[in-house]
């Protein structure tokens, strides 16, 4: 199945759709699935002219992580064996979709992410390439995984890998399923792909501040689900360290007869320890929380994966 997240494309899904191949060495059968996220224009009526198989129609804009989740939801419960994402501006070379779908279909990878060569990219800006590859290194060092271009929409999910990924972010998904990965420990590797000259500005944001502060804000939240007491450790770490220098402050004071004049240096030393305490605290409930967060995935994706292969015997019941 490959997937493609839609918002008034009327213009340049034509020419996505024409350069998407219908044949792939290892695939039996090639669905297109068009997600519409509330578009406004004619890009319902373009896809259904172009001869897609499948269409899921959002009542109104939910954004690019709701539009991808409705994609992998839809995909499912079609059956699909192997799930490829991709824009509907073409900016991404169709022709390198095999590339993506190899390393599934050897079983050497669930997760495969198509990386760009950013820094060749002409129309990237020099400070959008350095805070790509930042961004990128960062995500590598918080996932455990070696994905060199985290941003890619372009991306191969076996039916494990979409049945075990569970898309919290509201804003994009792509950051947030790469961690998820690593910390669920799903085989995810990455390939070299080609890209397409721009065809329109891009949507998801307005500028590249804004962009630079919600991805952030996506990063902290998805790693803090993961890794709530590493967290809440460092941070209470350094608060409780701060208070304890600024007590053994007031100890060397004291013990050369000057403390008398150093009693306030004490109470904030106490404030600091006792907040950095509650901080640890906080980390370990939320661990806690966190472990059973990880039951109640897994209880999901063994309900998914039953309900899919119910629905799978279903469909086969049915054809014969």
């Amino acid at each position: 199945m490959i997937q493609i997240p839609c918002y008034n494309e009327e213009e340049t899904l034509p020419q996505t759709l024409q350069e998407i191949p219908r044949k792939y060495k290892g695939i039996d059968e090639v669905d297109i699935l068009i997600i519409d996220d509330g578009s406004e224009d004619r890009t319902i009526e373009v896809a259904r002219k172009s001869g897609i198989d499948h269409i899921v129609r959002l009542t109104n804009h939910k954004g690019l992580a709701d539009a991808f989740a409705a994609g992998l939801d839809a995909a499912l419960r079609i059956n699909a064996d192997i799930i490829v994402n991709t824009d509907a501006d073409n900016q991404y070379q169709a022709e390198d979709i095999q590339k993506l779908i190899d390393p599934i279909l050897c079983g050497e990878a669930d997760l495969v992410i198509g990386a760009r060569d950013v820094g060749n990219i002409g129309h990237f800006s020099f400070v959008k390439k350095r805070l790509q590859v930042l961004g990128s290194w960062m995500v590598r060092q918080l996932s455990g995984t070696a994905v060199q271009d985290a941003t890619s929409g372009f991306r191969a999910l076996s039916r494990e890998a979409a049945l075990r990924l569970n898309v919290i972010s509201r804003f994009t998904y792509t950051l947030e399923t790469i961690i998820q990965a690593g910390k669920k420990n799903i085989a995810i590797t990455h390939v070299p792909i080609r890209t397409n000259p721009p065809q329109r500005p891009s949507r998801l944001f307005s500028s590249i501040t804004g962009y630079v502060k919600r991805s952030i804000a996506t990063i902290a939240r998805i790693y803090a689900l993961y890794e709530p007491l590493k967290i809440f450790l460092y941070i209470g770490g350094t608060v409780f360290m701060g208070g304890f220098l600024i007590s053994l402050r007031f100890v060397y004071f004291y013990l050369i007869g000057q403390g008398g004049g150093k009693v306030q240096s004490l109470i904030l030393s106490a404030v600091l320890m006792i907040v950095g305490f509650q901080i640890s605290m906080i980390g370990l409930l939320a661990d806690i929380i966190s472990a059973n967060r990880r039951l109640i995935e897994e209880t999901l994706f063994r309900i998914k994966k039953l309900e899919m292969n119910d629905n799978k015997t279903g469909r086969r019941k049915d054809s014969s």
